[in-house]
């Protein structure tokens, strides 16, 4: 019996040793991250990775996880579902990731969320906002950024008390997160009383959306609500100039709206053009004014909410693993869940609400692009300059 007893305990020890993720015993620990790196979404991609990196830095000066260097391996989804599907499963098959990051674009964050959810390996996303992406019960996918749904709500109080529109035009991208996001503020619209003259998708990469301009034209609303990237934002605001398309105020939902690019392209039709956003560097957020100072330091233009996302996303996933019990995906999704920190981007700390899960809640607001600039102009308590409004198009676009 004593021998028996011998016995067990050795191999109760070597599997103990042997069930120890491999992660654990290695001089980094690494971190699988997707973003759009190449093609039509690529300046998003770069704003991302380059805050990562910055982020990163900063976590291994600051003596990494627990003494251990941090290592972000970046995989391109190139703007595509399938090829994110394949880059997820190469960092959980291959590299060997403790855990995934990243995510911009809805479909293609989608599309990780599945292959995370399916091999138990947590994922972290920073920007994807599909609101569906956390209404799946995937308990291993964790959200930093709110769904697209949350986007107006920082426009709507400046809707019932400034603007106070009685009809709307929503064009969107007809993708996840412009179907998403469409459908949420046709119903905010029609819970304030705005009639809904007209809803349109269209399909990214097109060029001429003058026809579509020629029916908003006509219905005449006081509001347009686009969401849009940064080429289709561009054209849509230059060729509505071209075509006089004068609504009482043009709405971006966010996304290119708020891109150093969307101003570069369109020019003069940027002007006064209002967002939904996320985050603004006076925003009271803990390091959120260095880490916009310093990005535009290293990398000579100004970052916005896209990059605070991610800068934020390498705080909490170096937060979570600090506290992980081990590399393991279930201790690494324990920690994860446990998360309540402030990072640059705001507070995080994953709730369930609705029917979304392990989603993190934050305020959203109201910027304008003045003079060529992008200031946060509401609420007031938080504006860097008082909002422009009634506009006179003909006088901006001269």
């Amino acid at each position: 019996m004593r021998k028996l007893a011998v016995l067990l305990t050795l191999i109760l020890a070597f599997a103990v040793i042997f069930s120890t993720p491999p992660a654990w015993s290695e001089e980094t620990v690494k971190v699988g991250v997707i973003l759009p790196l190449t093609g039509g979404q690529a300046a998003f991609g770069e704003i991302e990775k380059n805050s990562f990196e910055m982020a990163v830095e900063k976590v291994n000066a600051d003596g990494g996880i627990n003494g251990k260097k941090l290592e972000l391996l970046f995989e391109d989804d190139t703007g595509k579902p399938e090829v994110a599907r394949s880059a997820a499963e190469k960092l959980i098959s291959k590299d060997k990731v403790v855990m995934l990051g990243g995510g911009y674009g809805s479909s293609e964050t989608f599309a990780v969320a599945g292959v995370a959810q399916q091999n138990g390996i947590p994922f972290l996303v920073n920007t994807g906002s599909a609101d569906k992406i956390t209404e799946q019960g995937w308990d291993y996918v964790f959200r930093l950024n709110p769904p697209v749904s949350a986007y107006p709500e920082g426009l709507e109080s400046f809707l019932t008390e400034v603007v106070k529109p009685k009809s709307c035009a929503i064009l969107y991208e007809d993708s996840a997160f412009g179907t998403s996001g469409s459908k949420k503020f046709s119903e905010l619209a029609k819970s304030l009383g705005m009639k809904v003259d007209m809803m349109e998708g269209y399909s990214k990469g097109g060029v001429d959306f003058k026809p579509l301009l020629v029916n908003v034209k006509q219905a005449n609303p006081d509001l347009i609500y686009m969401i849009s990237y940064i080429m289709d934002a561009s054209l849509l605001m230059t060729q509505s100039m071209e075509l006089r398309v004068m609504p009482k105020l043009f709405v971006g939902g966010a996304a290119g709206f708020t891109m150093p690019e969307f101003v570069k392209n369109a020019g003069k039709a940027a002007n006064l053009v209002f967002s939904a956003t996320l985050w603004y560097e006076t925003l009271p957020y803990p390091g959120a004014a260095e880490y916009f100072n310093e990005y535009v330091k290293k990398y000579g233009n100004p970052t916005e909410y896209h990059g605070a996302e991610a800068y934020a996303a390498c705080q909490v996933i170096a937060d979570t693993l600090k506290r992980a019990k081990s590399f393991s995906p279930q201790d690494v999704k324990t920690a994860l869940s446990e998360t309540d920190m402030k990072t640059v981007f705001g507070p995080v700390k994953f709730i369930s609400y609705d029917k979304k899960i392990n989603q993190n809640k934050l305020s959203t607001y109201l910027v304008q692009w003045i003079d060529g600039k992008l200031e946060l102009v509401w609420p007031k308590d938080v504006a860097s300059k008082p909002y422009v409004y009634p506009i006179d198009w003909e006088k901006v676009w001269k």
